[in-house]
């Protein structure tokens, strides 16, 4: 995805990185570059905006089972591929 603007960090590797920025998983520096991308590009706000409330009700409604690695693993792989597949 691409808002067709140029900015310093590409809107793609911003979206990959959203469920990691959501997760506090991420640095200092990528943290910085995320959120002045964010607020600089409105269709990538809206994505994380969506996958904030994606992550906000799994967490209301499954926070108290612990996840297996392995199907954290999976779920992105597949958004990333349905991310792929939207892309072109």
């Amino acid at each position: 995805m691409s808002c067709g603007n140029p900015h310093d960090t590409d809107c793609r590797e911003v979206l990959d990185k959203v469920y990691a920025y959501l997760d506090g998983e991420l640095t200092d520096h990528d943290v910085v570059e995320i959120r002045v991308h964010l607020d600089e590009c409105s269709p990538c706000l809206k994505e994380y905006d969506l996958d904030k409330a994606v992550k906000a009700l799994v967490a209301k409604h499954c926070g108290c089972d612990p996840v297996p690695a392995d199907l954290r693993s999976k779920v992105l792989a597949r958004i990333a591929q349905v991310r792929a597949e939207l892309a072109d």
